[in-house]
């Protein structure tokens, strides 16, 4: 099976082409610059430096979120839009996921999370087989930990933003506490490719962003709603 993989859910941007379950080729960038602009670019390249034409495709695997808000619309839209064209199905994984699996060789819970400003967090809790311990959350990092400190096993916290909460997080879990070389820390669209793989296509037209809560303006506008 050949599956392009795209994620701009988070800062940063990723492609991978796996064909026949080998990783032909990935592009990881973390710069500050826009997806929107990058992103095709990226994808034409990859895909001719390692000679995939559109048509051999059989699925594009999708980091759907949490994360920016414009980001997931980026890297959806793209995603959907190529598969509609070549008809071929649309798999979305959750960017906490993705992050997840760099490590599952860890003996012990892994713990993802992307900071949602304000002292929250978006995060999970998995396993070594990618099973879901805990669900998916928008929490407070603070109310997050207090749930943690009384598991039985080491916690290896993935994070892109891991410098600003880490000694938070080794204040309440001591020794417990994990924290990888800086590599481990970001997403490698490869292993949502793969995870694609395995897992069952999605409408096309269901297929829509794991924001794990509503944008700031969406949620005014119900609150304003309400009152009326």
């Amino acid at each position: 099976m050949n599956v392009l993989a795209i994620d701009t859910s988070n800062y940063v941007m990723g492609v991978a082409v796996i064909k026949d379950g080998v990783v032909a080729g990935e592009l990881v960038t973390n710069i500050k610059k826009n997806h929107s602009l990058r992103l095709m670019p990226a994808i034409e390249q990859l895909m001719s430096e390692t000679a995939t034409k559109p048509e051999e495709l059989d699925r594009i695997a999708v980091a759907h979120g949490p994360g920016s808000y414009t980001g997931v619309r980026i890297g959806l839209t793209t995603a959907k839009t190529m598969a509609w064209s070549l008809n071929i199905p649309a798999v979305g994984i959750s960017s906490l996921e993705a992050v997840a699996r760099q490590g599952e060789l860890f003996d012990g819970y892994i713990c993802p999370f992307f900071d949602a400003r304000r002292g929250l967090v978006y995060t999970g809790l998995y396993d070594g087989n990618m099973k879901l311990v805990k669900d998916e959350v928008n929490i407070l990092m603070d109310d997050w930990l207090d749930q943690l400190k009384n598991l039985d096993k080491p916690i290896l916290f993935l994070s892109q933003d891991i410098q600003g909460f880490m000694e938070t997080i080794m204040d309440v879990l001591g020794e417990r506490a994990v924290f990888p070389n800086a590599a481990f820390n970001y997403a490698r669209p490869s292993l949502i490719a793969l995870a694609g793989i395995k897992k069952d296509p999605d409408d096309i037209h269901g297929l829509v962003p794991n924001y794990l809560r509503l944008p700031e303006a969406e949620a005014k506008w119900l609150a304003e709603q309400e009152k009326k």
